[in-house]
């Protein structure tokens, strides 16, 4: 079996520009979409990331204002700022950048960035919210599972779905986001008895959980489609996803590649999230 590779590009360059457009459109009639990205962290990688968020935002016509806090703030310095954001008119998105410094939680942060602007669910509220059918920003990267998906015309309805990963940064939520397009969906985790017996159920396999090369081929149903969430650099600077590649294309119908998969459509989801929360 040859595996198709379903790339995140295209659809990335796509939702890129109808942004650019409704960004456009609102600056037009006086309002300039605004994203501020809160970093307290000295991680490099981090860094990284956030600088290419601000590339990107710049690209399509919003302004990214980096809020460096320092690796050393503390946890109410950091709930004061995204508060202050909150209650700014002048800025729509919110994004807490993570790794935080000892002592700060994200899931304690969070409730402090108003759900209108927490572009990237965050928020506890935002996640209940989402778990409960409501209108909220649902977390971009398990935005991206499903955009991905639909943009290379997986059905979802019906099928099987396992998402291996728990967390309320992509588990959780992509596990609703697949119930809402009536999928029926299985989550795994760390404590997940003979895991292989599980995933290998799935007509669509979901790895989010953060271990380079954890899913191989005896993972993966014959004709599964396999979305790889995880971004794990290896010592030379590469980088790789929770699914062994070379084992899992034997098996699958399709696989997402990494880097070039989740991650661009990642980025350009939060963006659009911006422009749409200036547009409310």
């Amino acid at each position: 079996m040859s595996a198709s590779i379903m790339s995140g590009k295209e659809l990335a360059a796509e939702i890129r520009a109808e942004t650019a457009d409704r960004a456009a459109k609102l600056a037009a009639a006086g309002t300039q979409p605004k994203l501020a990205v809160v970093v307290a962290t000295a991680d490099e990688s981090s860094a990284w990331y956030v600088r290419s968020i601000a590339r990107a935002a710049e690209k399509v016509g919003i302004v990214c204002d980096i809020v460096d806090l320092g690796a050393d703030a503390s946890a109410d310095a950091i709930r004061t700022t995204l508060a202050e954001l909150s209650a700014d008119e002048r800025t729509h998105g919110i994004i807490l950048q993570t790794p935080l410094p000892g002592g700060a939680a994200l899931e304690d942060l969070a409730s402090a960035i108003s759900p209108d602007k927490d572009v990237d669910g965050a928020n506890p509220l935002s996640l209940g919210r989402l778990a409960a059918g409501l209108t909220a920003f649902a977390p971009a990267t398990a935005e991206a599972v499903v955009a991905i998906l639909d943009h290379h015309k997986v059905d979802l309805h019906g099928r099987h779905a396992v998402v291996v990963g728990r967390s309320t940064v992509v588990g959780k939520p992509a596990a609703h986001l697949l119930l809402d397009r009536h999928a029926t969906v299985t989550i795994c985790h760390s404590r997940t008895r003979d895991l292989a017996a599980v995933t290998a159920q799935g007509d669509v396999l979901v790895a989010a959980v953060g271990r380079a090369g954890l899913i191989t081929g005896e993972h993966v149903k014959p004709g599964a489609v396999v979305v790889d969430v995880g971004t794990n650099p290896t010592d030379s600077g590469d980088l790789v996803g929770d699914v062994d590649a070379s084992s899992a294309l034997e098996r699958a119908a399709a696989i997402t590649p990494v880097p070039g998969g989740v991650g661009p459509v990642t980025t350009a989801l939060l963006l659009r999230h911006t422009v749409q929360a200036a547009t409310r």
